[in-house]
């Protein structure tokens, strides 16, 4: 955790000055503001989502496609400018400009994450920066907001799992097509399955 702008010294509990200081007042803050989630609920969720996903991991390795290069490029064209690059400092603009066997390629990658169960530990990290919150003290830890840096391949592998799940949800009717509870703006509730119920 690395604080990037030199903002002047925090007294949360004592004068921090050095940047490791710095770094351990802002984890200390976020550590207060993101606590472990209580609902009672919560456990029960997750260990229905587990039995529904028990086959699936217990099944060979025959499952479909995930994408297509067409779907890949579709997911590239999707990424906005301006963006800060992940810890691989790769822009926006080079994916942009990648030659058609490399989109074929990322695809080949996407396709091989769901069969094999396996995601690649380097896109399971990101660096984390904090930018200064408008308006607030910026002597003050809890005045800065966490930005993760994801890689854009990582960013592209969530948009491409999504846009199949997406499909997948409106196909088999899982949810109205208005109210889709994974599209951006909705939040209302699907019609998931018996199987995900009891």
């Amino acid at each position: 955790m690395t604080v990037t702008t030199p903002y002047p010294p925090w007294l949360p509990g004592g004068m921090a000055l050095s940047d490791s200081e710095k770094a351990e007042d802002l984890a200390d803050s976020l550590e207060t503001q993101f606590q472990p989630v209580t609902d009672t609920s919560v456990p029960e969720v997750i260990e229905m989502i587990h039995v529904s996903l028990r086959p699936y991991f217990l099944t060979p390795v025959s499952v479909p496609k995930l994408t297509k290069p067409e779907k890949s490029d579709e997911a590239i064209s999707g990424l906005k400018f301006g963006k800060a690059p992940g810890s691989n400092s790769i822009p926006i603009r080079t994916f942009k400009h990648l030659p058609q066997p490399a989109v074929s390629l990322l695809a080949k990658i996407f396709n091989a994450v769901l069969p094999t169960h396996h995601f690649p530990q380097v896109l399971k990290h990101a660096p984390v920066i904090f930018v200064i919150k408008a308006g607030k003290d910026p002597a003050l830890p809890s005045s800065y907001r966490p930005i993760n840096l994801m890689e854009k391949i990582d960013k592209l592998f969530e948009k491409t799992l999504l846009a199949r799940i997406l499909h997948v949800v409106s196909k088999r009717g899982l949810c109205e097509s208005s109210s889709l509870g994974l599209s951006p703006g909705t939040a209302r509730p699907c019609n998931w399955p018996a199987s995900l119920k009891e």
